[in-house]
């Protein structure tokens, strides 16, 4: 089985390259992100394995079927970067719903810690031997309400970390974790009553700018955001309206809406063209990562070895646990019902 391998990182080709030839899968890596004009390079294959910023769209969906790709293999749980409703009748798609909770929840913590003890702006200073501690005031979490928007396996080990802490934890999921002990509240009382509100939901349509000009406006003075999940929940003009009128204290950002030109890469020597990034990266309470809650040793295995599950599954067995469908519409628990195809 050949696959086209899009967006390729140094780190992740000695896993996929093991599991791979474990399992009689083909990878032929390229460093040029999925689009329109690189499609093309999967001619040949059986499959694409893609991620979070290759695009996936109506025409690129459409001239892998004429090369007669089979299969989009998601190395990432979402999936909103591809169009799954076009995919169905033409194409199957496969992802990996979970990895490592661990890694994700624990690197919120990390940037949360981070941010309101101001490690990044000592760890700066002592490294220029200055050692005041002006400026450097924070808060403890002890006794904090954290409001916890999602609450899938991420968002559950993040609660987990946040009791662990002493913290007081609120949470907001359209499907509530059973037996789980989280107490559920409304969005707008989740807003309301957070110090500090960490994003671990899905990007959708009912999901999209979540936190926008009238959910920052109802949060409390101070309040601190962190999001580990995906960009386009946050509305980042927004976000910058509300840290400049001193209402949001701080915001932790992994994620970036227009992130796909920008993240992964080293720009260190360009100027970057994205102004709304570039005045977020400038204000002293907003902490920027790219993308890189995933990144640890054991979720990259963990990606890898799934993904090439998935693809085997797939092509030996006739179908795959990890397909998202759009028969019915409910994408990812329809295949929960089925142990076949979507098509």
């Amino acid at each position: 089985m050949k696959i086209a391998f899009f967006d390729t990182k140094q780190y992740d080709v000695p896993s996929f390259e093991k599991f791979g030839k474990e399992s009689g899968v083909d990878f032929k890596f390229f460093e040029t992100k999925l689009s329109e004009d690189t499609a093309q390079l999967a001619n040949g294959c059986e499959g694409v394995c893609v991620f979070v910023n290759d695009s996936v769209n109506s025409a690129v969906i459409d001239r892998l079927c004429e090369m007669g790709v089979k299969i989009i293999a998601l190395r990432c749980a979402g999936y909103n970067n591809v169009d799954v409703k076009h995919c169905f009748g033409k194409i199957h798609v496969l992802h990996v719903p979970a990895y490592s909770p661990y890694a994700v929840a624990e690197h919120t913590m990390a940037m949360l810690l981070t941010s309101i003890r101001r490690i990044h702006k000592a760890y700066d200073r002592t490294k220029d031997f200055n050692f005041s501690l002006n400026g450097l005031t924070g808060f403890e979490l002890h006794g904090r309400t954290v409001g916890v928007v999602g609450t899938g396996r991420i968002g559950r080990v993040f609660v987990d970390i946040c009791r662990g802490f002493g913290m007081n934890v609120i949470a907001y999921d359209k499907f509530p974790a059973e037996g789980s002990g989280i107490k559920y509240v409304t969005k707008d009382e989740l807003f309301e009553q957070s110090d500090i509100i960490s994003l671990h939901c899905p990007l959708n349509d009912e999901s999209y700018h979540m936190i926008n000009e009238n959910s920052i406006a109802k949060m409390k003075k101070g309040v601190v955001i962190v999001n580990t999940s995906r960009g386009a929940l946050i509305d980042a003009e927004a976000l910058l309206d509300g840290i400049k009128e001193r209402r949001v204290g701080a915001a932790c950002l992994d994620v970036y809406e227009e992130e796909a030109d920008i993240f992964f890469e080293d720009y260190s020597g360009h100027i970057v063209a994205d102004d709304t990034l570039a005045r977020l990266i400038t204000m002293p309470n907003v902490l920027v990562t790219s993308h890189q809650a995933f990144l640890t040793e054991e979720a990259l295995a963990n990606i890898a070895e799934t993904t090439v599950k998935n693809i085997t599954q797939f092509f030996e067995s006739g179908s795959c646990p990890n397909e998202l469908c759009y028969r019915c519409g409910s994408v990812e628990n329809c295949r929960k019902q089925r142990a076949e195809r979507c098509f």
